[in-house]
C-alpha cells in the first residue's frame, strides 16, 4: 500500500504542470461554450432563420478549414506558451467587445459573425501549439492517462455546458453567462503565465504505439504538433504531406469517407437548433437536456472504448459506428414528438462515436510514419473538414428556403404532416428524414471502398 501511494504521488507530480493546464483550460473552455451555446439560442430567436444562426458556425470553422494546413508548420516556429497567451487574450477581447455591445443594445448578428472569425482563426493557430505544450509537458508513459483526461474534459462540458448555461441564462441574463466566461479565462491566462513553463526546442517525444484510448479526437479536430522539420519551408511541409496522401490510396478515401459524414452531420447541427426550439414539444430547456444527453452519451462512449479490447478489423470498426449512428438518431429526431424520443436519439447517436475515433486514430498512426504525421495531419483536417462551413451553410439554406416552406403549404392530414407535424420546425424535421438516408448512403457506398480495406494489411 505504502508503495502504491508513493507511485501515485510520483506521478501526480509528475504531471503536475499538465494537470494545471488541463483543469484550467478545461475552465476556460466551458466558459466559452456556454457563451456559445446562449448566442446560438440568442441568434435564433432574434431571426428565427436557421441560415443566419449555422452562419454562426461557417464563421468559425471557415479559417481553421483554410488555414490549418499551414497551422501545424506554424507551430514549430513560434513559442507555444506565447502563442497561447495571445490567442487566448484576443478571443477574450472579442467577448468583452461583444458584451459592450448587447449592454448598449447596438448587438446585431453581423457582429457575431466577425467575431467568430477571429476566434475561427486564434482557435487554428492555438490548438497546434496546445497539442506540443501537452506533449513537451508529460513523460511519455503519461501519454494513456492524458488520452482519458483530455476526452473526459470534453465529455463533461458537452454535458455541463447546456445545463449551466440554460440555468444561468434563464436566471441572470446574458450579462452572467459572459461574466462566467471571463472568470474563467482570466484563471486559465494567470495559471498558464505564472505557474506553467513550457519547454522550448526539438519537437517533444514520439507518439508513435500509441493506444486508442491515448487520443480519441478527430471528430474535434486534433492537429498533431510535429507538423514541419525546422528550416523547411511552409509550402514545402504542405506538399510533402499532399504527396503522401497521393501514393496512400486507403488513407486519402478514409478521409473523404469521413469528409462525406461532416458534410452530413453538420447539415444535422444546423437544423437541430431549429427544430428543438420551435418545434411543439421543444424548447430551451428541451435542447439543452437533449445536448446534455449526448454529453453523456459520448462519455460513456470514451469509457466503452477505452475498456474494449483491439478488434481484428478496425476498419469494419469506424463502418459500422458510423452507420449504426446514421440509422437511429436522424430519424428518431425527425419522427419523434417528445423530448424523450429526441434524447434517446441523441443517445444512440453518439455512444458510438467515440469508438470509431479510436479505431480511426490508431490507423492513422500506425499507416503514416512518425515523420510525416505533423504535415499529413494538417492537410487532412483542411481536406476532412472543409465539408463543415458547407454543410452548416446548406442545412440553415435548406431549412429556410426548402423545408419550411415545403411544410407551410401542407393540407391538415396529409402525409408529411403526419409524419413531421406542423407548424415551424416540422420542416427542419423533414430535413432530419432526409439526411438520414443520405448517410446511410454514404457508409454503405464507403463501406465497399476497397482501398479502405486494404488498411488492415
Amino acid at each position: 500500500m505504502k508503495k502504491q501511494k508513493e507511485t501515485l504521488f510520483e506521478t501526480l507530480s509528475e504531471m503536475r504542470a499538465f494537470l494545471l493546464l488541463w483543469l484550467t483550460q478545461a475552465f476556460s473552455g466551458l466558459g466559452s461554450a456556454m457563451t456559445g451555446y446562449c448566442l446560438v439560442i440568442w441568434s435564433y430567436s432574434q431571426k428565427g432563420s436557421a441560415l443566419m444562426t449555422s452562419l454562426l458556425m461557417v464563421c468559425s470553422y471557415a479559417p481553421y478549414v483554410l488555414f490549418s494546413i499551414f497551422a501545424g508548420a506554424l507551430s514549430d516556429r513560434w513559442d507555444k506558451k506565447k502563442t497561447m497567451l495571445v490567442c487566448d487574450t484576443v478571443a477574450a477581447a472579442t467577448t468583452v467587445a461583444m458584451v459592450v455591445l448587447l449592454q448598449n443594445d447596438l448587438l446585431q448578428i453581423w457582429h457575431l459573425y466577425l467575431i467568430n472569425v477571429v476566434n475561427g482563426l486564434m482557435n487554428t493557430v492555438q490548438q497546434p501549439a496546445s497539442e506540443v505544450a501537452v506533449t513537451r509537458l508529460l513523460p511519455k508513459k503519461h501519454y494513456q492517462r492524458v488520452g482519458g483526461l483530455r476526452y473526459l474534459s470534453s465529455s463533461v462540458n458537452s454535458i455541463l455546458t447546456p445545463i449551466i448555461a440554460t440555468a444561468v441564462l434563464g436566471l441572470a441574463g446574458m450579462g452572467a453567462v459572459v461574466a462566467f466566461d471571463l472568470f474563467s479565462f482570466v484563471t486559465a491566462f494567470l495559471v498558464l503565465l505564472f505557474a506553467i513553463k513550457i519547454p522550448e526546442g526539438e519537437a517533444a517525444q514520439s507518439v508513435k504505439g500509441m493506444q486508442p484510448e491515448e487520443a480519441v479526437q478527430s471528430m474535434e479536430g486534433r492537429q498533431p504538433a510535429e507538423a514541419a522539420r525546422a528550416g523547411d519551408s511552409l509550402l514545402k511541409s504542405v506538399g510533402e504531406g499532399i504527396a503522401y496522401l497521393k501514393r496512400e490510396r486507403g488513407i486519402f478515401d478514409l478521409i473523404l469517407f469521413l469528409a462525406a459524414i461532416n458534410l452530413v452531420a453538420s447539415i444535422y447541427d444546423a437544423a437541430f437548433p431549429a427544430m428543438l426550439l420551435s418545434r411543439e414539444g421543444g424548447s430551451e430547456k428541451v435542447l439543452g437536456m437533449v445536448n446534455a444527453v449526448i454529453g453523456f452519451s459520448t462519455l460513456a462512449g470514451s469509457l466503452i472504448a477505452s475498456w474494449v479490447k483491439a478488434p481484428k478489423s478496425r476498419v469494419r470498426v469506424i463502418c459500422n459506428c458510423l452507420l449504426f449512428s446514421m440509422s437511429f438518431e436522424n430519424f428518431m429526431l425527425a419522427l419523434g414528438r417528445t423530448p424523450l424520443v429526441w434524447c434517446i436519439g441523441g443517445f444512440l447517436g453518439w455512444i458510438a462515436i467515440p469508438l470509431m475515433n479510436a479505431n480511426l486514430d490508431v490507423i492513422l498512426r500506425l499507416r503514416i510514419p512518425d515523420s510525416m504525421q505533423g504535415r499529413v495531419y494538417s492537410v487532412r483536417n483542411s481536406l476532412q473538414f472543409f465539408t463543415i462551413p458547407l454543410g452548416y451553410f446548406m442545412g440553415g439554406l435548406l431549412v429556410d428556403a426548402v423545408f419550411e416552406p415545403v411544410m407551410a403549404i401542407q393540407k391538415e392530414g396529409s402525409l408529411l404532416v403526419r409524419l413531421f407535424g406542423e407548424g415551424k420546425g416540422s420542416g427542419a424535421a423533414f430535413l432530419f428524414f432526409v439526411i438520414a438516408f443520405a448517410g446511410i448512403g454514404v457508409c454503405l457506398y464507403f463501406r465497399h471502398d476497397r482501398h479502405i480495406w486494404e488498411l488492415e494489411k
